[in-house]
């Protein structure tokens, strides 16, 4: 089992700091994420928990999977690696112009 885990389903109000508090009950915490959106800074909704080793990991979702916690449901699992979603690059634009003036000879 791998020590990274999912945490889903986060009250907005819970933070980072919070999370590791939580987790710290579950055993030794590497690091605790809560992500938070790029433009408003406000949470997500989920987070990661990295937990000291997959024995604690697995701890931590017996625990906490499924509990009440900021009044939600949490849903504690392990972490996939994240899927490449193809980058976004944009792609050409069409900016007009072009062909410049054109007939002049």
């Amino acid at each position: 089992m791998n020590n990274k885990l999912y945490v889903g389903n986060l009250s907005f109000r819970v933070s980072s700091e919070d999370l590791q508090a939580l987790f710290a009950e579950a055993g030794s915490v590497e690091s605790a994420r809560v992500i938070e959106d790029r433009e408003t800074g406000r949470s997500r909704g989920f987070g990661f928990v990295e937990m000291g080793t997959p024995d604690e990991a697995s701890t931590a979702i017996e625990k906490f999977n499924g509990m009440d916690y900021e009044g939600r449901n949490l849903a504690v699992k392990e972490a996939q690696p994240r899927e490449d979603r193809g980058g976004g690059g944009g792609g050409r634009r069409n900016n007009g112009g072009g062909n410049g003036g054109g007939g002049r000879w």
